[in-house]
């Protein structure tokens, strides 16, 4: 992915990792549409970088993403970047079911139906990206929040197969693998110092997306506890430590 002169969409753009990459992406030279359910956060961002565009999305919408898509496209022709970063993380009490659907909805079909909304207009493109985020516990599981860790484990699996079934074309699939950081994602975490700081994440993530040749992965140091751990051999200690009370 080229550093500067794309069109590029960020969903969950109004706060988090959306609005911090929305700066980053906006000050390295590339057009920033940020997108997500509330209108006053993401006209907060927006009101901060003269030239960046704000459109609401409702990632749990079907219809919703649909029609999104379509006036995403004529409005900029040339969008040539998706980063799928929008996603909700709550804590489950067993299996509490309103809490898995409405994660599954968006953490999963939310970015899989954008994708497939918008992969005929950037296969179109002479190059192009999509960017999904999944997560450390895509590969070590939080007990406290099973549902939030089994779409981020579904997402890592579907940017491998959608990375294999889009090779010979001109979109390429990075997948980002966030450890706990430090923003609103769940009550605390913002002010956790066992979270990584957002700044240092940010900054981490967009140094190794400007690697070259590209990775197909980004995991910042941070997260290898994590992410790392079956190649390690050491999966059951790290789980116990992730998930002991």
């Amino acid at each position: 992915m080229q550093s500067t002169g794309n069109t590029i969409l960020i969903t969950g753009g109004g706060s988090g990792f959306g609005a911090a990459w929305a700066h980053e992406f906006h000050a390295a030279g590339n057009q920033v549409i940020i997108a997500g359910r509330r209108q006053a956060a993401l006209d907060a961002v927006v009101a901060e970088h003269p030239g960046m565009a704000a459109m609401v999305l409702d990632m749990e919408d079907a219809a919703g993403i649909a029609a999104f898509a379509d006036r995403l496209v004529t409005d900029f022709p040339a969008l040539n970047a998706v980063l799928l970063n929008a996603g909700i993380m709550v804590a489950e009490e067993k299996i509490d079911l309103a809490i898995a659907e409405a994660t599954i909805a968006t953490n999963l079909l939310g970015p899989i139906r954008l994708a497939h909304a918008l992969l005929p207009h950037l296969e179109a493109q002479a190059a192009s990206t999509i960017l999904t985020v999944s997560s450390g516990l895509a590969f070590v599981p939080l007990a406290a929040t099973p549902t939030y860790s089994a779409t981020k484990a579904a997402i890592h699996s579907w940017s491998l197969g959608l990375r294999e079934q889009l090779k010979a074309t001109s979109v390429e699939v990075i997948e980002i693998v966030p450890p706990g950081v430090q923003t609103d994602l769940m009550p605390g975490h913002a002010e956790n110092d066992q979270m990584m700081p957002l700044a240092d994440f940010i900054a981490e993530t967009m140094a190794l997306l400007r690697q070259e040749p590209a990775l197909a992965e980004i995991h910042v140091e941070r997260v290898k506890f994590l992410s790392e751990a079956t190649e390690r051999g050491d999966f059951e200690q790290v789980f116990a430590m992730l998930n002991q009370h």
